[in-house]
């Protein structure tokens, strides 16, 4: 991975600074050869399945991403950062977020388009979106920044875009990072409006990662953004967060090896879709459409589909379902595509339908539905019903821990464990602003499959 030259200067990295330069420490060098392409894979819960009735089956399509290429130049980026200067800001935070900021200006190569949006009361463009190599010049932008004021985050985000725009038509990765500790109260402030933004700027190819700080932002507003725009979410709630971190985010670099991805499943005569699984998507008869971004070296991505098979005799076998993936190649510019399909056998023979189980499709399917309960838990708590939520996330636990035992998962049974005691906590105390904040963002995280938590 290669890195333009950075500015020496005296401003210590902070959580935000390692958060901000890590999403963008993409690069290589001049190219040559064709990357490897994306793999689709088509799993379900066990290959043999129980001959008989009809049946619920789970799907697991996994979009395997390749390696980011060391022997060709990456895409450009163009980054558009949204920073909160409103006056819970003040202070070590604003300071923070001028360090990440010009830390991340460091990192682009000459050729990327980088722009700086303020907001509180109102909301300023102190950056237009320029190539990144007037960095002296940028910097000193940077440091006037002052906190005071409102929130208006909708605004912020929305100018952002609009600096975005300027650029859109090339071939970059297009990305905003959102900074806020604190209530939208200027402008839209719901988080239904929000994902409507996000919807919006998706469909433009502009993902918006939000990091929330503190206890006193709106996370529903942030996920719903993120979530919208197929962006990532963070909660920091402190910089004795950084280890933890920065050790998430070294492992997930910001490397696109594929963009404008769209999964459609075909389901085969008499195989019904019954229900997805934590990620959007659309079902139209015997179709499945699942769209995202962008995908990043060595990064794996996956949908899960509940589906029923038909009546079926022991010997038998028939095809479930054909999955198409189309996407564009940054490198080559080119559209490529990726196809998987998925066969079920029949037997009537327990012994070799239990030994025929699939345990990451069945891990990953369990981990979803937990993450459907720790939304769940959020509901009932706003509505006052604090033993339901409680009850809500014990009962998911034992479901893990039943799920675990019986396969000797240990991935599963540490979330089990972790989740009672997440129960136990909001049990006793009730569910504070930052246990919110975690159940949210653990979900987010786990249904997005997001790599640096």
């Amino acid at each position: 991975m290669a890195h333009s030259k950075q500015y020496q200067h005296r401003t210590s990295i902070s959580f935000f600074t390692v958060l901000i330069v890590f999403i963008l420490m993409t690069g290589g060098v001049q190219a040559g050869i064709e990357p490897s392409k994306l793999i689709c894979r088509v799993e379900t819960d066990r290959a043999i399945l129980p001959a008989g009735d009809s049946q619920n089956v789970v799907l697991k399509i996994t979009l395997d991403a390749p390696p980011s290429p060391a022997h060709i130049k990456r895409p450009l980026v163009n980054l558009a950062l949204v920073l909160d200067q409103s006056g819970s800001m003040n202070g070590n935070k604003i300071q923070q977020a001028k360090a990440a900021a010009i830390e991340a200006l460091t990192r682009l190569g000459l050729q990327d388009i980088f722009s700086v949006v303020v907001y509180d009361t109102n909301v300023h463009t102190i950056v237009p979106a320029q190539r990144a190599g007037n960095i002296q010049s940028i910097i000193n932008t940077i440091q006037q920044i002052r906190a005071g004021g409102s929130t208006a985050l909708f605004g912020g985000v929305s100018q952002g875009a609009s600096e975005i725009r300027k650029n859109l038509e090339s071939n970059y990765i297009h990305r905003i990072i959102l900074l806020s500790d604190g209530l939208a109260n200027v402008g839209p402030r719901m988080p239904a409006d929000l994902g409507r933004l996000g919807a919006a700027l998706i469909k433009e190819n502009i993902s918006v990662t939000t990091v929330g700080v503190g206890t006193g932002y709106n996370e529903d507003l942030m996920t719903r953004l993120a979530q919208k725009s197929d962006g990532n979410t963070y909660f920091v709630e402190s910089g004795f967060d950084l280890p933890r971190i920065f050790a998430a985010e070294l492992g997930d670099v910001l490397n696109v090896v594929a963009k404008k991805v769209k999964v459609t499943i075909t389901l085969s005569d008499n195989v019904e879709a019954i229900n997805i699984i934590g990620r959007e998507g659309r079902i139209r008869e015997n179709q499945i459409e699942f769209y995202m971004n962008q995908l990043y070296g060595d990064q794996e991505k996956y949908a899960l589909v509940e589906v029923n098979i038909p009546k079926s005799t022991s010997g038998s076998r028939i095809k479930i379902a054909q999955v198409d993936v189309t996407y564009e190649n940054p490198f080559s510019r080119k559209s490529e595509k990726s196809t998987g399909i998925s066969y079920a056998r029949f037997s009537s023979d327990s012994g070799k339908v239990a030994r025929s189980t699939n345990i990451e499709v069945i891990r990953e399917y369990q981990l979803n539905l937990n993450a459907l309960a720790q939304e769940k838990a959020i509901e009932l708590s706003d509505k006052g019903k604090k033993k339901e939520a409680v009850r809500e996330l014990k009962q998911s636990a034992a479901r893990l821990k039943q799920v675990g035992s019986r396969y000797n998962d240990k991935e599963l049974l540490k979330e089990a464990d972790e989740l009672e005691v997440q129960a136990d906590t909001i049990e006793d105390r009730g569910m504070s602003p930052k246990s919110r904040k975690v159940l949210r963002t653990e979900s987010f995280q786990m249904k997005n499959q997001q790599l640096s938590q």
